[in-house]
């Protein structure tokens, strides 16, 4: 859906057209390389791993204030392994636990009072300048 929707935008290489094509179920990694190949052609870089990340936590964090996921599902991946860069992206992956079964243990808070201090920190990462464009 994504490269059909970037076909739709006006982004139009001969790799996205083949993509927009392909099956649902078509092997993640492949899709990856073609995805990967399709920027490219378009003279857009991906950002390494490192930066992918710290945007993709500022994406949770305004996520988590529109109330499309809970507090509980920023466990359930590994957003406290991200390197962050600023005093915002700290205070916020502080609050997040390794899992949803440890959030007590891990922070010594109750679930309300981690919820709405993880809140706060996810309005103030929102609102810091971005880290660079895309954010």
């Amino acid at each position: 859906m994504i490269a059909a929707e970037a076909l739709a935008a006006g982004l139009d290489t001969p790799t996205l057209c083949e993509l927009a094509g392909w099956p649902r179920n078509a092997d993640a990694r492949d899709i990856r390389d073609a995805f990967e190949q399709a920027l490219a052609e378009s003279g857009i870089r991906l950002p390494d791993r490192g930066l992918a990340r710290r945007h993709a936590l500022r994406r949770m964090a305004a996520r988590l204030i529109d109330g499309e996921i809970t507090p509980a599902d920023l466990a359930t991946d590994d957003w406290w392994e991200t390197d962050v860069e600023t005093a915002a992206e700290q205070s916020f992956v502080a609050l997040i636990p390794q899992c949803d079964c440890c959030i007590e243990y891990t922070l010594g808070l109750d679930q309300q009072t981690w919820a709405a201090q993880l809140r706060k920190a996810a309005l103030a990462l929102t609102s810091s300048p971005p880290i660079s464009r895309g954010c």
